[in-house]
């Protein structure tokens, strides 16, 4: 069958040229006329023109361009149609070109193997310049290796696997949307719906399995998992589709992503219809492989299984062209008896006969033949000997830069593949497909009435009527079991019982659990913002091992287990957990012993060895200073040697408790005294405030502090048996035969008290359990070990964990969890607080270094200024001119500073005083009182009257002229 719409036009005009030209013979009829001669001239013109004029035309080259399709379904003689309008319009508008594709179509027949045979017959006995189709992608994949060896373009506006664009032939030309690009799109609606799971329905062929691996990324990039994956082949019958539907009702997903053929998608909704899973609650998202062809008349009635299903579709903008090629496509199509609709692929075809049309005109047709190897003797099949296209690499390049505005679209191949589009999304309501929302690859999802941008949430949208005509968006999820209660496992326990204690009512034989973690599950059940009603059933296990309870949710037995279940990374493996819901950790837990009066030197604990050092000696620096600055004008720091340095002492320690009696009458002595008072008040205070916590925590002290200790002694440990602790403890290094089991707090108790372990470990709630009644016997120190604490189990990527995590943080939040560990763990008052220290904590010399500084700067500073103010009173020494050394100076100096300041107001007072007393022998006198005058040492007495006798001294000897002159002014 040849389509070829250059020779009709020359028919066309050649009838008209022979019309005109009998007209023209009949005028020039010799017989009519005599001019003989006139009338063969005019004929031999005639004949040249028009030998000219078909010379001219011969000059169109033709492009031979092979179709394979299945000729039989209505699909191909739809785009057919649109084929044989496109090249029509392409030469009409194009009249000028000097090249015109001639059509080859072949049919194959709905069948790989004779869609290959015909590219084959095409290759090889038309030596065509292209190839247009197949109509599947199961057709295509032995086509596009064929081409690829010819080097003929193989060009498809309907194969739509992403698996063919892995075969990297460059000579494959994908004129229609890949699948894989739909699938960002779909992903965007699964997260804006904020469902987590979905389950993949496709068709089972390179179709249908050629979308899943991208699917797969695009969900995991919103968080999002395809739990379930359900093939069903091209050819099931209504019983294998059945089977299928009913293993997808007993699972916990709602939510479908639906990806086959129109005509097996329609079966497949039918059924889901009939058994029940069109209702509120289901979710239903199809690819544009069932939308794109949801109006053929191939559906029957199907819209009507299909209410309330969303789904994506490729945008085809509005254009004045695409309407007036509707309707001759219709004009054309109706007048072969056929009713069908005009469907996306069609617009497809249009398109890709045109870019053909345009890259033909822009290739060198020089190079149309084929080569022919030479085939071997041992090949001589129709493969080895098809021959290779000289034209099909030019073609290629030419038809890579094709640009224009299509019927579908803008057209632009980006290595090969039709560059990505914006999608619809559909609803469908009734019998119309309402569109409620684009996706753009730039952009995202855009709500469809306001065109504005808006981020993946459920605003993106306008209002969806969803299965079941609800308006209420599906959750996603429900209680895999048409009816069932949520399964949950908990442990029967025989110790420990306010955890969990698994109660069964003799009479009714119902499981009534009871406990913290049974009161914190179904608390959290009620926060949820959908009702989950729990069947509890006891797991039993003699050793009661959490790990084979845990596992049961991995075989499906259990659809949770609650109780006090640890997060550990072993049991993730096979199940999701919540968030914890307890404290974490593993700690230690010892028996307390009375240390009463058994540490003789606990009063030097407060302090360290560098302060109580730094201490003394400014105690005894402090002295020194105050000696010096109060020597020579302070008669209680004078005296024999031995009393000088008993004084300072004296007075220098008993600053601690402020009982010193000595008066300091030197200014700068009691600016230094002063100081030095305020650092010993500072470290009496702190002194007196850490010796009183240390006499308190002492009374009582743990047995054993360090958890090496007993690896290293030997020792027995308890753990609480059917715990993940006995695993613990062996890889830290304790020996298996020194772990002893323990299932309840008495009997933790018991192995204590007769001496069988000497420490236990385990997880810190059921250690606060035992201290909430042992608490003066018992105490749990530190390092703890790390752990997750209690959670809830639920099976891989179930919908449950994500709701239950958030309810959880909901009630550990509020005041509703403290009143829950309040009833089931009572703590008593008159226990002490368990996170007290009872390690010592001595105060060291960093603590009051700054004190230290401030009073030895103060104490230098004083003795700077006194001897500065010592040696420019006696200046006249140091740089006399005597021939004295500079060491008899210094010597001398030594014996002035030994000596009395007896010009200091303190002497002075006290010279006027003893020198009246004596001379009024008791006489009254106006200058002196009646008072009998206090006793005085003999050394007094000599001190205060006995002559100056050092000649070198002037101020000596003019004091002792005053005084005399003095005491004869008295007499």
């Amino acid at each position: 069958m040849c389509v070829y719409y250059a020779i009709e036009q020359k028919k066309r005009k050649l009838k008209n040229d022979i019309k005109f030209l009998n007209l023209w013979m009949k005028m020039m009829n010799p017989r009519k006329n005599n001019n003989t001669f006139m009338y063969y001239f005019v004929l031999f013109v005639w004949g040249f023109v028009l030998m000219q004029v078909g010379l001219g035309q011969s000059q169109t080259s033709e492009i031979k361009v092979g179709v394979v399709l299945d000729l039989q379904t209505s699909f191909s003689k739809i785009c057919l149609t649109s084929i044989n309008i496109s090249l029509s319009d392409f030469y009409k508008y194009h009249a000028d070109y000097t090249t015109r594709l001639a059509i080859h179509i072949r049919d194959s027949m709905e069948d790989v193997v004779q869609a290959s045979s015909a590219a084959l017959d095409l290759i090889k006995n038309e030596q065509v310049s292209a190839i247009i189709g197949p109509r599947t992608s199961m057709q295509a994949e032995f086509m596009i290796r064929l081409a690829n060896k010819s080097q003929v373009p193989t060009i498809t506006f309907s194969t739509t696997s992403p698996l063919m664009t892995s075969i990297n032939s460059p000579y494959f030309v994908r004129t229609t949307l890949d699948d894989s690009s739909q699938v960002k799109a779909i992903a965007a609606i699964v997260k804006s719906f904020g469902w987590r799971n979905v389950v993949a329905i496709y068709v089972d062929n390179e179709f249908g399995e050629g979308i899943i691996p991208y699917l797969t990324d695009a969900l995991q990039d919103v968080q999002a998992l395809i739990v379930n994956r359900c093939s069903i082949p091209q050819e099931a019958n209504d019983d294998q589709i059945l089977k299928e539907l009913y293993k997808l009702m007993t699972m916990q997903t709602r939510v479908f992503v639906v990806h086959m053929p129109p005509t097996l998608g329609f079966r497949l909704f039918q059924k889901a219809r009939e058994i029940g899973m069109m209702k509120e609650g289901y979710a239903w998202l199809l690819t544009d492989g069932v939308m794109n062809l949801v109006k053929s008349n191939e559906r029957g009635s199907s819209l009507e299984n299909m209410q309330g299903v969303l789904g994506v579709r490729s945008h085809i903008p509005k254009s004045k062209e695409l309407e007036d090629f509707r309707l001759r496509w219709k004009k054309r199509f109706d007048k072969k008896g056929n009713d069908e609709e005009l469907n996306i692929f069609a617009l497809r075809a249009y398109d890709s006969i045109t870019a053909l049309a345009m890259a033909v005109e822009k290739t060198s047709i020089k190079s149309l033949r084929y080569e022919h190897p030479m085939a071997s003797r041992n090949n001589k099949t129709d493969l080895a000997t098809s021959g290779v296209s000289r034209f099909g690499p030019s073609l290629l390049k030419a038809l890579s830069n094709v640009r224009f505005k299509g019927l579908a679209g803008d057209f632009e191949l980006v290595n090969g593949q039709l560059k990505s589009s914006v999608f619809e999304v559909i609803n469908i309501i009734g019998n119309e497909e309402r569109i409620i929302g684009f996706w753009r690859p730039s952009s995202g999802l855009v709500n469809a009435k306001s065109k504005n941008i808006t981020s993946f949430s459920r605003e993106s949208f306008g209002p969806v009527i969803w299965p079941g005509k609800s308006r209420v968006i599906p959750k996603g999820w429900e209680i895999p079991t048409n009816g069932k209660m949520l399964r949950v496992g908990i442990p029967v326990k025989k110790g420990f019982l306010n955890f969990v204690d698994a109660k069964t009512d003799p009479i009714s034989n119902a499981m009534t659990p009871t406990g913290y973690c049974i009161e914190v599950f179904e608390a959290v059940l009620k926060k949820l913002p959908y009702s989950v009603i729990p069947k509890y059933i006891a797991f039993l296990s003699p050793d009661e091992n959490y790990d084979e309870m845990v596992y049961q949710v991995y075989n499906g037995t259990y659809d949770a287990v609650v109780g006090d279940v640890t997060i550990r990374a072993n049991r993730s493996l096979y199940v999701d957990f919540t968030l914890p819901y307890s404290e974490s950790g593993v700690s230690m837990m010892v028996p307390l012993k009375d240390n009463k009066n058994k540490n003789t030197w606990v009063f030097l604990k407060p302090w360290s060895l560098d302060l109580w050092v730094t201490t003394a000696c400014f105690f005894v620096f402090i002295g020194f200073v105050v000696w010096i600055l109060e020597h020579r004008v302070n008669t209680d720091f004078r005296g024999p040697p031995h009393h000088q340095i008993g004084t300072s002492f004296w007075f220098a320690f008993s600053t601690m408790n402020f009982a010193h009696r000595e008066k300091v009458v030197s200014n700068l002595a009691r600016f230094v005294v002063l100081v030095w008072c305020f650092v010993v008040l500072v470290l009496i205070q702190s002194y007196t405030a850490n010796l009183t916590s240390f006499l308190t925590v002492q009374r009582f002290q743990p047995a054993v502090t360090n958890w090496k200790d007993l690896i290293k002694n030997n020792k027995y440990i308890g753990y609480q048996q059917g715990t993940f602790v006995r695993e613990l403890l062996i890889s830290q290094g304790f020996h298996e035969s020194h772990l002893k089991p323990f299932g309840s707090a008495e009997e933790c108790d018991e192995l204590f008290s007769n001496g069988t372990i000497t420490a236990s470990f385990d997880e810190v709630a059921y250690i606060k359990v035992i201290l909430s009644e042992n608490c003066s016997k018992y105490a749990m120190v530190e390092p703890s070990f790390k752990t997750a604490g209690f959670g809830f189990a639920f099976p891989k990527n179930s919908p449950l964990t994500d709701d239950v995590s958030r309810a959880i943080l909901n009630v550990t939040q509020g005041e509703e969890m403290q009143h829950i560990e309040n009833k089931w763990f009572k703590k008593q008052s008159n226990c002490p607080d368990l996170n007290t220290t009872l390690s010592s904590n001595h105060l060291s010399l960093s603590s009051f270094w700054g004190l230290f500084l401030i009073a030895g700067i103060a104490s230098l500073l004083a003795l700077l200024i006194f001897l500065a103010n010592f040696l420019y009173e006696h200046k006249h020494t140091l740089f006399d001119d005597s021939e004295n050394s500079f060491r008899g100076k210094l010597k001398f100096l030594v014996r002035i500073f030994d000596e009395k300041d007896i010009k200091s107001h303190m002497f002075k007072v006290n010279a006027v005083h003893n020198v009246s007393s004596p001379i009024t022998h008791g006489s009254s006198s106006p200058l002196t009182d009646h008072s009998t005058p206090l006793p005085r040492s003999p050394a007094q007495n000599r001190d205060q009257f006995e002559p100056r006798r050092l000649s070198s001294i002037s101020s000596g000897e003019l004091f002792t002229e005053q005084v005399e002159d003095e005491e004869s002014a008295i007499i």
